[in-house]
């Protein structure tokens, strides 16, 4: 409809016209350098993040700068995370000199060396087993250093504990079954059970995330399953988690010693809160368990569950003793690396865009209590205790810190 008027008939026209989004204006000043180092530690196939969480970082402002083939063992290539908005070079320099280092282990000795002051470092540091002087060089630089496993959710969960534990323990039945196969020269059993035959039975060491997947993964295969724990909130827990009665018992040496005698499978599942796990299957129990049966001490990182148990890795991962196979590789989650790394992404990527949007890691600590409970160094100040009074340094109250910010 016309009017006298032209500019008034102009307007009109103009405001029928459809309008270009506008695009969100991304605040610079709250820019994060992520850097996402090749991992070397032995055997190490998880990357800290997937292409996926690169793009929703880069999206948000953020660079992030990926070292050639940091991905590769978990089957992401260079090309996706440069499509993905990623920096990718060869300089492995460049890559330690970004404001937050994210890995998944912890940063060897030359690592370190090349690490910036006042970083933000986000690994599994383990660092309750790490020497004096490894953790005085990070408190040296004035590092703030996150150890991953420690970090809650609101509800008071360890989420990355929680993710790995998952998938820990499903693949630990997974293992048990190749072992017992005549693929791996085993006694020929199919893990589970089939009608008309005796079902296989597994005897599981703990009632945590590793006792509870591990618990539905042989279930779910048709296993008797026997689980032990000595917390009996966490046994009650796992019954109401799955729905339906099965046996449970606190860890009584008889009671233990008769389940393994008779177990085809025994995965040990304990997480020791501080140093190692309790050695609650000693030589004489294995002795009387029967030949071919197959233990996989996913504790073993932790010192392990069993007192055969030693350290093997992805090459060379069982030997046995007593006639019974012992799988005792630290990392399982690193053998199905690519779901690892897809877990870890979405633990990791909201974390650090929550802390851009808080202008950094600090100012994020100040607002979320969970991520604070995994601080070890706090710009170059000790706040652990346990470290402090295992080495004899001196630590202060994270939270004090943060209140004289």
């Amino acid at each position: 409809m016309s009017t006298n008027d032209p500019l008034k008939d102009l307007s009109r026209e103009a405001a029928r016209q459809p309008k270009e989004q506008l695009e969100a204006v991304i605040n610079r000043d709250n820019q994060l350098t992520i850097g996402i180092p090749r991992e070397t530690s032995f055997q190490e196939k998880r990357v800290a993040l997937a292409p996926e969480a690169v793009a929703l970082l880069c999206n948000n402002g953020h660079r992030v700068i990926v070292e050639r083939g940091a991905g590769n063992e978990a089957n992401f290539s260079d090309n996706q995370y440069s499509e993905a908005g990623a920096e990718i070079t060869e300089d492995t320099k460049v890559v330690y000199k970004s404001e937050i280092l994210l890995k998944v282990e912890p940063p060897s000795t030359a690592e370190v060396e090349m690490m910036q002051r006042k970083q933000v470092l986000i690994s599994a540091l383990q660092l309750s087993i790490q020497p004096e002087q490894y953790i005085r060089k990070l408190m040296d630089k004035r590092i703030t250093a996150i150890a991953w496993d420690y970090v809650t959710d609101e509800d008071g969960n360890l989420p990355v504990v929680n993710a790995m534990g998952e998938i820990a323990g499903n693949t630990a039945v997974l293992i048990a079954a190749e072992y017992l196969s005549n693929y791996n020269k085993g006694v020929g059993t199919m893990l589970g059970g089939i009608t008309g035959v005796k079902p296989t039975e597994v005897v599981i060491i703990g009632a945590g995330s590793v006792g509870e997947y591990a618990t539905r993964a042989a279930l779910g295969l048709g296993s008797m399953v026997k689980v032990f724990d000595n917390s009996t909130y966490r046994l009650r827990r796992l019954q109401n988690s799955l729905g339906s009665r099965l046996f449970t018992s606190t860890i009584q040496p008889k009671v233990l010693l008769n389940a393994l005698k008779t177990a085809d499978v025994s995965i040990g599942a304990i997480r020791a809160p501080f140093g190692r796990t309790p050695c609650v299957v000693n030589e004489k129990m294995i002795a009387e368990m029967k030949d071919g049966s197959v233990i996989v001490d996913v504790s073993i990182d932790q010192g392990g569950v069993f007192e055969t148990s030693e350290v093997t890795n992805h090459d060379y991962p069982t030997f046995k003793k007593h006639g019974v196979v012992h799988y005792c590789v630290p990392n399982i989650a690193s053998r199905v690396s690519r779901t690892a790394s897809y877990a870890l992404s979405n633990i990791f990527a909201p974390i650090l865009v929550n802390a851009g949007r808080e202008a950094g890691i600090e100012n994020l600590l100040k607002k979320q209590r969970g991520l604070r409970k995994g601080v070890y160094i706090f710009n170059g100040a000790l706040t652990n205790e346990f470290l402090g009074e295992s080495y004899n340094i001196p630590y202060k109250d994270l939270d004090l810190l943060m209140s004289a910010l």
